[in-house]
């Protein structure tokens, strides 16, 4: 078993054990060690039945417009808008991913959380909006060094990469670095189907 896959598996402990062991009727002539490989091997193989078609290029979206680093934020809002999604891929010159342009790095930059708490700000009738975006480029308001998942990525990646960040999204690269596509959390955890898992 792999590394990645290891990590999916949930170390049963003693007390885990013997309550399991106590649903049989009659004698289990079974040691723990003995039951915990059992486990072990039964599970790594039903990790593998329940995520083997999960890869990112199979559940990513394509055709994502893409953000230069030079945009202003003005016209790169309005390309999020467009596209239906909540942010998007910024690439450099040569179309390689460096950073990601979110809902929430333009709130971040009214220095506000939470549309609700601009939205407050806005019908208190003082709030001006300080920030001018029709001034800032992209590559001063995005998070750079988006976290990216390869085209063969699969579950266990994709899982890992998710954890490493709250987006509801990221970009899906090529060994270049270059984008092919974007998985959304909501597709990756629809398609999970982790219930399955528990």
């Amino acid at each position: 078993m792999s590394t990645k896959e290891q990590e999916l598996e949930i170390e049963l402990s003693d007390e885990d054990i013997l309550d399991a062991m106590k649903h049989f009727e009659g004698y289990v002539d079974v040691f723990s060690d003995d039951f915990r490989a059992i486990y072990h091997h039964a599970h790594h193989h039903a990790v593998r039945r329940l995520t083997a078609g999960l890869k990112a290029e199979k559940l990513m979206r394509r055709n994502v417009p893409l953000l230069s680093p030079d945009l202003t934020l003005d016209l790169a809002a309005q390309t999020i808008v467009q596209s239906g999604y909540k942010g998007l891929p910024v690439v450099d010159p040569n179309g390689m991913v460096i950073g990601m342009l979110t809902e929430t790095d333009f709130l971040r930059r009214l220095k506000v959380d939470t549309f609700l708490e601009l939205l407050l700000n806005m019908m208190a009738g003082d709030y001006k909006l300080a920030h001018r975006c029709h001034d800032t480029p992209v590559g001063e308001a995005m998070t750079a060094g988006a976290v990216c998942v390869a085209v063969d990525a699969g579950f266990a990646d994709i899982f890992r990469a998710f954890r490493e960040h709250e987006g509801r999204s990221m970009p899906v690269v090529d060994a270049t670095d270059r984008p092919q596509g974007l998985i959304l959390r909501k597709d990756f955890l629809s398609a999970a189907h982790l219930e399955r898992l528990l």
